[in-house]
């Protein structure tokens, strides 16, 4: 005698939108781990914090963005984020922006953002 399968109600997932919802999550999981781990200290800890307190909440648009600037040398996007150079304007995006007010709200919270 077969037991039964109790019938669920609900909606079927295709495998395009599986797929596609998989791979979003490894995007921002691998661009998770790339933030972290720069090779610049003081870069892994302001765009790991970043990174680990904004990614799964961004838009489509804004993780490419953040894709796009992680791209970039290290010293090129520290030197942006603190204002020690002008943010070229292919990166004055509001990525860019979170990741200065970030800075400076987090920063200070641990005793290293800028002084008033």
């Amino acid at each position: 005698m077969k037991t039964r399968r109790p019938v669920v109600d609900v909606a079927p997932v295709s495998d395009y939108m599986r797929a596609m919802t998989e791979s979003t999550d490894i995007k921002r999981k691998k661009l998770r781990i790339r933030a972290w781990r720069r090779g610049f200290k003081e870069a892994d800890l302001i765009l790991g914090r970043f990174a680990d307190s904004n990614l799964d909440s961004m838009s489509d648009e804004a993780v490419q963005l953040f894709e796009h600037l992680l791209d970039q040398q290290d010293q090129d996007i520290y030197a942006w984020i603190i204002g020690r150079e002008p943010v070229p304007s292919e990166f004055q995006t509001d990525v860019m922006k979170a990741l200065q007010a970030f800075r400076v709200e987090d920063d200070a919270q641990f005793g290293d953002g800028p002084r008033a």
